[in-house]
């Protein structure tokens, strides 16, 4: 007789299934460490201003933003393995430590270097409380009630990600951008209370050998992918040569990668895990949804400010029923997997309906007004809320209990690797097609992007409405562009094996 999913689990991890601890035992403790995890990488962002003139050093102000990315990256695979051979719980202290310190640390930054080495450290500990939250999940709740806890988390995830900038910018004005990193602690150490009042789990664990080769490829290929595809979205030929080097020292130290965790006994990265196809259809998935999801939130309000004329504030307006519509789409979502059991089949229709609207948008947002824009953003994020959660009970399903870890590290790596590669391929696109159409307008537009304003009043109207006129098509062709992206999700969730758990 064929397994289920839920066999698999228990054979594999050479005990019954867990018993469904409290709900306020479980849910703060991986809410609170996430949480901490997303408003990091936002927080940021309404901070960068002052903390550029506070150097003194404004060229170097993305290093901040970026130095966290690639250690949250690097770092997300190795929390994975490590918690799955030692002790998840044990390893979410560690990152809650690491986070602690290296908060301190950029708190007491004297200058944008030391600042940048404190976002790396920081960074390690991010990555880590964003993958055991998802493993810890999968460790503290049964199979059918793990999508409900996803969708909570889902939920969290989006209000982190709005809260950030607007409560980074709040504290920047009153108390300067330093407290923006010291309000780390005092939620950390609540974290750590949280995480210790959590139920200890016994059982046995997946042996361990230290890989330093696949760690040192892997974290070549991530800084050298992340490093290109911030090159490659400048609007500067210059950047190009430089990008293609990174690229093409990526996929050289890819290849080697695979090459070495084939052969090592005990690899970072699980390649036999990844080569069963309910896991990779379900990474790649996640990868076009971050690809989809963060292209649209950076090119929709440049969308919006430069062709449409509207203010930051109202493109920032705009994205909160896009947040709503995510969170409640996800929690949605959770509820009916748990009471159905069925998984893909809610990606599939969601990826459907956002395909749609996308190609609404690139055919007709020019006669949209903003009650009927703000109105699509709701009813997309409805459908976009179908995806994340049913990604990560999927792969938790087929991995099995010894190996949560690995597989809640696949699904962020590949998340953030799609959503980095999904920019800058629509970025890309927006020049190609304006560079194509008329270089004026390529070049105009990249100065209105670099310098945050609108086309120069000086310019005769017929040219200001021709230039427009380019950038609403290129913006056209980038809608279609992450109409891509969710048409390949589709057939990936329509073609994973894993339908219902």
């Amino acid at each position: 007789m064929q397994q289920t999913p839920d066999d698999q689990s228990k054979a594999s991890s050479g005990h019954a299934e867990p018993q469904h601890p409290p709900f306020f035992t479980v849910f703060p403790a991986i809410m609170l460490p996430m949480f901490l995890a997303v408003v990091d990488q936002t927080i940021v962002a309404t901070a960068l201003p002052a903390i550029a003139a506070s150097t003194g050093q404004v060229e170097r102000a993305s290093w901040i933003v970026v130095a966290y990315l690639i250690a949250a990256t690097i770092a997300a695979p190795i929390y994975g393995r490590l918690g799955d051979a030692f002790d998840r719980r044990r390893m979410l202290y560690v990152a809650l430590a690491i986070t602690i310190f290296a908060s301190l640390m950029c708190a007491a930054a004297p200058n944008i270097e030391m600042l940048t080495l404190g976002r790396v450290v920081q960074g390690f500990g991010g990555g880590g409380l964003m993958t055991m939250s998802q493993a810890l999940i999968g460790e503290a709740i049964p199979p059918r009630e793990r999508a409900r806890f996803q969708g909570y988390l889902a939920s969290i995830a989006v209000c982190a990600n709005s809260f950030g900038p607007v409560v980074g910018g709040l504290m920047t004005e009153l108390f300067g951008w330093r407290s923006i990193f010291l309000i780390n602690v005092p939620i950390s150490l609540v974290a750590v209370w949280l995480v210790w009042r959590l139920p200890r789990r016994t059982g046995e664990r997946a042996p361990w050998r230290a890989d330093p080769i696949g760690l040192v490829l892997f974290t070549i290929f991530v800084v050298t992918t992340l490093l290109a595809l911030e090159r490659a979205q400048r609007v500067d030929l210059a950047a190009l040569p430089l990008a293609a080097a990174l690229f093409l020292a990526g996929i050289l130290s890819v290849w080697l990668l695979i090459i070495q965790e084939n052969r090592a006994p005990s690899p970072l990265i699980p390649i036999t895990l990844l080569r069963r196809p309910e896991i990779w259809r379900s990474d790649a998935l996640a990868a076009c949804h971050g690809a989809a999801l963060v292209s649209l939130i950076t090119f929709l309000p440049i969308y919006l400010q430069v062709v449409r004329g509207e203010s930051p504030s109202a493109t920032g307006a705009l994205l909160v029923p896009l947040t709503i519509g995510i969170g409640t789409g996800s929690l949605v979502t959770g509820r009916l997997v748990s009471k159905t059991g069925l998984t893909t089949v809610f990606p599939i229709f969601g990826l459907v309906v956002i395909t749609l609207d996308m190609l609404a948008f690139a055919l007709w947002a020019s006669r949209l007004s903003m009650t009927e824009m703000g109105v699509l953003m709701l009813w997309h994020g409805l459908f976009t809320g179908t995806v994340m959660g049913v990604v990560q009970v999927t792969v938790q399903a087929a991995s099995g209990q010894m190996r949560l870890g690995e597989a809640a590290a696949s699904v962020q790596f590949s998340r953030s690797i799609g959503a980095a590669f999904g920019t800058a391929i629509v970025a890309a696109v927006l020049f190609a097609v304006l560079s194509l159409k008329n270089p004026e307008s390529a070049r105009a537009f990249a100065t209105m992007v670099e310098h945050g304003r609108a086309l120069a009043p000086s310019l005769p109207a017929a040219q200001r409405a021709a230039i427009q006129a380019d950038i609403a098509s290129a913006f056209s062709a980038a809608f279609v562009m992450i109409a891509a992206f969710t048409t390949a999700g589709f057939f990936l969730a329509l073609s994973n094996p894993l339908k219902r758990i």
